[in-house]
């Protein structure tokens, strides 16, 4: 093999393992603190994100009555979560409502558990709930059903932020992302990079 050829394949190593040390999601460039967020969890005990120092945090924005694409990241999550194996203890899972009115407590912890009981829930009021989606950048809108004055819909964004063990926000990943892309970015983020 030639000098050149050589010379291309450390290369192209060199390149591909570059490639592998980044994360998968839209990055935040530079990190920034993550906004607190502290509230009653469906399961009825105090929430403050700063204390899930040490874990990665994955936050998704959603909402139980959701069709398609809250159940969808919720499953991804629930297999990344699986997939990472022993690492999956460094994960914690936080699904904030955008519909406290339906979401009651006691509705979104067993919606929940349907995926996974380490999930964290939160809702509140609808002032709670506005205020950490601002803090977050997350719109919500309220679309009513086509012929219904009762029956309603949420439009919402549909990212997971991701927030490193030192509580910074360092990831948006968009909706429809495989599970392996999540555990990619989670391993990167656990180890610290």
């Amino acid at each position: 093999m030639s000098r050149s050829h050589v010379f291309a394949l450390l290369l192209m190593a060199a390149a591909t393992a570059q490639a592998a040390d980044k994360l998968k999601s839209g990055t935040f460039d530079p990190p920034r603190m993550a906004p607190q967020i502290t509230q009653k969890t469906a399961g009825g005990q105090e929430f403050a994100l700063d204390k899930y120092r040490g874990k990665v945090v994955v936050l998704e924005f959603g909402y139980t009555s959701c069709a398609d694409v809250c159940p969808v990241s919720l499953a991804l999550l629930k297999q990344a979560r699986e997939r990472l194996g022993t690492m999956g203890d460094k994960l914690q899972v936080v699904f904030v409502t955008v519909d406290p009115q339906r979401d009651t407590a006691p509705k979104l912890k067993a919606y929940l558990e349907q995926f996974d009981k380490s999930f964290i829930g939160l809702t509140g009021t609808e002032e709670q709930m506005a205020s950490i989606r601002k803090a977050y950048g997350i719109s919500a809108t309220k679309k009513m059903v086509e012929g219904s004055k009762t029956e309603y819909t949420m439009g919402h964004s549909s990212y997971l932020y991701f927030i490193d063990p030192q509580g910074r926000l360092r990831a948006l990943m968009p909706f429809g992302r495989p599970a392996d892309d999540i555990v990619h970015d989670v391993t990167l983020l656990a180890k610290g990079q």
